[in-house]
Order: structure tokens, then C-alpha cells, then sequence
């Protein structure tokens, strides 16, 4: 087992603002603007829609403050690796890195490269996907995912240029888009509430049940009682969950956070509670200027409700309410600047796990070399060339979906590694100790295996198959082992 501190030649260039930012910027992407519209079929109550959110806001917050303790304990590049590698074994370390690098931030980076692309054509049609560029037999390439990829390899250049240029994109972009943000709020809010609007969401706040379109465009709904109601409830939180993931990615980057032990404990904590209080304001403000019910053959924004909201754009129907006809426009540069800076974040501290990993001789050895700007370089390449693969491949949304299940997973075992460390290291230094220990860390394992268990009963393709992508990196961590030289 590798103890040594990887972290020796990186610089210390962030600060607690700019750790903040890279949580926040990571975390706020272009979910919030869409998933609501699932929430509102799936649950079809206002009530529930908002609980959806405090829900995930808190089990989110919950993990942030054991995450705390353990970036406390180990401040070193690699955060969740590290972590789970130092409570368990390198196998358990080795199989979230490999899932890690196979989808879950390759994939994440090029779905939002994507939907950063999809939204520049709101603006500039000519990057459409019906603009295919080139083709050869069944495979089509457009050029939205030729902006992706252009994008995924402007923002790994920029961070090819050292921390100090990667911290600045992401703060410019966060505080532009947390700004943007407040302001779709306080306007929803306070300038273009309907008092009818509110009162009709005010009137079946606590009924829910589930919308399910026919073939012929009308609606079927189910009223949701007792289990069938918790089981909803879990499945409506996958939406909400992964538009509030990612807030772990300041951990990859503790290498080069200024006194880790204090800054990345205090960055999670500030980063979720913000984001967690930005994403509830946001529901409000889409409450009230939306009625939450709809029908997917309205004619305007009203009729269609949150519910059926054109291509489940929330975000849009609402500036819309405020804004009237430039609202297109404005939520397609928010949301532009939004994915844009939530890629840099992603970038920037993804390619900090592979780096740690060729520390342990699991992963390519030239990804643990630094280059003459201190960042890992080859990491940043590699994890590029593989994410414009991904772009290219189109099957981004899929492997996402796949390893919803296996994310929870490693979640649970990352804060279950707070209770096996104070077993295992009992002396160790712990600068910060996590909050509401052992309720707090219990609870979200409670909460978090509830969930991952509904998703594997009644999302049994995707949780399984998610699973297989996990195992998979067995045989690849013993023949990597295999291969390891003495000494």
C-alpha cells in the first residue's frame, strides 16, 4: 500500500475562495435547468418537488462534512482514491479510479461539453446536430460534438498552463454564473411572481402521483401512496443527485489547496450549503412563475407547466415568464458559461486521481510526472483523449446512467471509510473531525442505500451493467500489479 505523499512538487496556488469555487463551479452545470421537469412526472406535487431538493441538499451536505474529516487527515492528490485506498485495500482504491476514468468524470465531462455545445447552437445554428460534418456508414459526426470536443481540449490546454490559470477560469466563470443565477432567482421571486400561479401550485402541494404520456400525447397518472410513494421518491432524486454531484472534486485536488487540513473541509462545507440553498431558491422562483402542472400538447409555456416543459428546459420556461422573447437567448448564455466553467473544475481535478493512481503503479507511469507548470500533463491528456472519444462514440448518456448505482456505492463507502479509519488509524492526526459523528456519517449511509437499493430493484438494467463496468477493472488491477517491478 502506497503512503507516500504524491503531492510533493505540486504548488499550493488555492485558496479557500478559489477550493470553494471549484466545488461550487463542479457542481452547478446545466441540471438544475432541466431535471425539475422529471421530478414534477415522476412525483406531480409541489411538495415533493421541493422536498426532492432539501433531500438531496442535506444527504449531499451530510457526506461533505465526513468527506471533511478524511481530506483533513489526508490532504494528498488523489482525494477519493486515497481515501477509500488507505480504509480498504488498493482493489477498492484501484476499481473507483478505473470507474473514474472509464466514465464517471470522462463521461461527465463530455455530457456537459455536450450540452455546452447544444446551447451555443440556440445561438449560432450552425453547430446543430443536424449539421453532420462527416460520415461514414452509421457513424455521424456533427458538429455539436465537434464544438465538445474543441471545448474539452481548449479547457485541458488552459490547465496544461499550471493551477494558477485553471483556478482563475474557474473563479470568473463561478461567480458569472452565481450571479446569473441570483438573478433569475430574485426576478422570479419578486418581479414576475403570478399570484394565480402560486395558488394553483399552493392547492395539491402535498398529492402526489406519477404523469406518464400515451403514444396518442394524452396523459395517464397514478396517485402515489405509502411505498410505491418512497419508491417515487428515490428513483425523482437520480436527477437531482447528479445535478448535485462533483462537490468531491476539490479532494483530487489537495495537492495543491493552501493548508488543505483546514481549506478543503471548510470549501465542502461552504460549497454545498450554497449550491444545496441555490438549487431550493431556484425551484421557488420556477413555482412562481410556472404552475407545476402541464400538458405536453400546450401551446405556450403556461399550459406546458414544469412538467412538460419544451425539451425539459425549466430554466428557459421561466426566464421566458421574465423575460419575454430574449429569454432563449439569455438562459442559452447562462447556461453556456455555466457548463463551460463546471468543465474547467472537472478538468482541472479529474486528472489528479490518475496522477495519484501512477503513483501506486495502477496507471499509466508517465500520468504521475508533473510538467514544467507543476500540473500532472500527461493525466490532462489522457483523460482528454478519452473524453473526446466518448463525444465521438455518443454513448456518454448510457455509461452515465449505468453507473448511477456504482457512484452511490462508492459514496457510501467513502464515508463508511470515516468508521473503519477511526478503527484502523485511531492516533492519526485529524484536524477537523466530522460533524454529528456517528449519526451524521450513519445517516447518510442509511439514506444512500436506500436509494442505491430502489435503483437497483427497479433500475435493474442500468444498476447491474453499471456494476459490470466496475468489475471489469479486476483483471486490469491484477495484471497492473502483476507487472509491478520490486522496489
Amino acid at each position: 500500500m502506497s503512503t507516500q505523499d504524491t503531492s510533493a512538487d505540486m504548488k499550493r496556488e488555492l485558496g479557500l475562495f478559489d477550493s470553494t469555487m471549484i466545488v461550487m463551479g463542479s457542481m452547478i452545470g446545466s441540471g438544475i435547468f432541466l431535471v425539475s421537469a422529471d421530478i414534477s412526472r415522476i412525483l406531480g406535487s409541489t411538495g415533493f418537488l421541493l422536498l426532492v431538493w432539501v433531500f438531496t441538499g442535506l444527504i449531499t451536505l451530510f457526506a461533505a462534512l465526513s468527506y471533511g474529516e478524511l481530506a483533513g487527515m489526508m490532504p494528498k492528490a488523489g482525494g477519493q482514491y486515497v481515501y477509500l485506498r488507505e480504509a480498504y485495500n488498493p482493489l477498492i482504491g484501484f476499481l473507483y479510479g478505473w470507474t473514474f476514468f472509464l466514465v464517471i468524470q470522462t463521461g461527465t465531462i463530455a455530457a456537459v461539453a455536450i450540452a455546452f455545445a447544444k446551447y451555443t447552437a440556440v445561438l449560432i445554428p450552425w453547430f446543430g446536430q443536424q449539421n453532420v460534418l462527416f460520415q461514414l456508414g452509421q457513424f455521424k459526426f456533427t458538429a455539436t460534438q465537434g464544438l465538445a470536443i474543441a471545448s474539452i481540449i481548449l479547457l485541458t490546454l488552459i490547465n496544461f498552463n499550471g493551477v494558477k490559470t485553471g483556478k482563475m477560469i474557474q473563479s470568473v466563470f463561478t461567480v458569472t454564473k452565481l450571479f446569473a443565477l441570483f438573478g433569475l432567482i430574485i426576478l422570479g421571486l419578486f418581479v414576475a411572481s403570478n399570484i394565480e400561479v402560486i395558488r394553483t401550485n399552493l392547492t395539491h402541494f402535498w398529492s402526489p402521483y406519477t404523469t406518464v404520456v400515451n403514444a396518442d400525447h394524452s396523459i395517464s397518472t397514478t396517485p402515489l401512496d405509502g411505498l410505491p410513494l418512497w419508491i417515487a421518491f428515490g428513483l425523482a432524486m437520480v436527477g437531482s443527485l447528479f445535478s448535485s454531484d462533483a462537490w468531491n472534486n476539490i479532494t483530487f485536488t489537495a495537492g495543491e489547496v493552501k493548508n488543505p487540513r483546514r481549506n478543503i473541509p471548510l470549501s465542502l462545507f461552504l460549497g454545498t450549503l450554497i449550491v444545496t440553498i441555490i438549487y431550493i431558491l431556484a425551484n421557488l422562483a420556477y413555482l412562481a412563475v410556472l404552475p407545476l402542472v402541464g400538458s405536453p400538447t400546450g401551446t405556450d409555456v403556461l399550459s406546458r407547466g414544469i412538467q412538460f416543459a419544451s425539451d425539459d428546459r425549466v430554466g428557459t420556461a421561466a426566464a421566458q415568464m421574465i423575460f419575454g422573447s430574449p429569454a432563449v437567448t439569455i438562459m442559452a448564455l447562462l447556461i453556456m458559461v455555466s457548463t463551460f466553467g463546471c468543465n474547467n473544475g472537472l478538468i482541472l481535478a479529474g486528472a489528479r486521481v490518475y496522477y495519484a493512481m501512477a503513483h501506486d503503479r495502477l496507471f499509466f507511469k508517465k500520468a504521475g510526472e508533473l510538467n514544467k507548470k507543476s500540473v500532472p500533463g500527461f493525466a490532462l491528456l489522457i483523460q482528454c483523449v478519452w473524453t473526446c472519444v466518448l463525444c465521438l462514440s455518443g454513448t456518454y448518456g448510457d455509461l452515465l446512467d449505468y453507473v448511477i448505482f456504482a457512484v452511490l456505492v462508492f459514496y457510501i463507502l467513502t464515508v463508511g471509510a470515516v468508521f473503519v479509519l477511526r478503527k484502523k488509524q485511531p492516533h492519526s492526526d485529524r484536524p477537523y473531525r466530522a460533524v454529528g459523528y456517528p449519526i451524521v456519517p450513519a445517516l447518510y449511509i442509511i439514506l444512500a442505500a436506500l436509494i442505491a437499493l430502489d435503483l437497483l430493484i427497479y433500475k435493474a438494467s442500468t444498476s447491474w451493467a453499471g456494476v459490470i463496468i466496475v468489475l471489469t477493472g479486476i483483471p486490469v488491477y491484477f495484471f497492473r500489479v502483476s507487472q509491478k517491478k520490486p522496489g
